[in-house]
């Protein structure tokens, strides 16, 4: 148990509605620039355009929202490794800490 389980229960219907809202967001001039230097906001490596996926910093399931400002370009092994952490848990398991 963490000091967050207080953001986990999200409902279905809302977690739908979020994906749908970035899946939107894909399409938009604002997630190419963002994209468009290929950079992982997490380990920072360079990788293909179509290797990089959308990331929400705080995980729908845990309450974050698909808002610019909670979305951010990572390559396909930090998205995976991440999971649903928090942006605190996750400097965590960086640090061997989780």
């Amino acid at each position: 148990m963490t000091d967050y389980d207080w953001l986990d229960g999200i409902d279905e219907a809302t977690i739908r509605r979020e994906r749908a809202k970035a899946r939107e967001l894909r399409k938009t001039r604002w997630w190419q620039q963002k994209t468009a230097s290929g950079t992982c906001y997490y380990c920072a490596r360079v990788v293909a355009h179509r290797d990089l996926t959308m990331d929400h910093l705080v995980p729908l399931a845990r309450g974050g929202r698909s808002t610019k400002e909670n979305l951010v370009p990572c390559c396909k092994d930090c998205n995976n490794k991440k999971k649903s952490l928090l942006p605190i848990e996750w400097e965590h398991y960086l640090e061997g800490l989780l």
